[in-house]
């Protein structure tokens, strides 16, 4: 089974930036449809965008459309979002998730990930 790590959490300024990672032990991401979702305290897990397995396409929801950005680094190995301008409400813990199918389109749908990261923490905070 694909085990997904995430890194690049941490606390952050409003109007500050971080950039996490999405790597899988062992295996290159690269087939994968990869979502990234995050959940804050008290709240249900919600998407933050996701990039296609076929044509890199990507798709955000309306909260982090503009500031954030997933993209795949060279080697396929890993996915990254860029997290630019953050607001306090952006503090959760974030995950990535895989879902195996070859789609030019994606959506944040967390029941049809198959495969997730333990998560990591951002807090944006002055």
């Amino acid at each position: 089974q694909l085990q997904l790590v995430e890194s690049g959490g941490g606390l952050a300024q409003p109007g500050g930036s971080l950039r996490l990672s999405c790597a899988a032990s062992g295996w290159e991401l690269k087939r994968y449809v990869v979502g990234w979702f995050r959940q804050a305290p008290g709240k249900e897990r919600e998407g933050v965008g996701c990039i296609s397995s076929v044509g890199e396409d990507t798709f955000y929801v309306d909260s982090v459309k503009g500031r954030f950005a997933i993209s795949r680094d060279k080697s396929k190995k890993t996915v990254n979002l860029q997290m630019n301008s953050l607001k306090p409400e952006d503090t959760a813990t974030y995950y990535c998730a895989t879902m195996n199918v070859n789609v030019r389109k994606c959506a944040v749908i967390v029941d049809a990930y198959e495969n997730w990261g333990q998560g990591t923490q951002v807090t944006v905070s002055s």
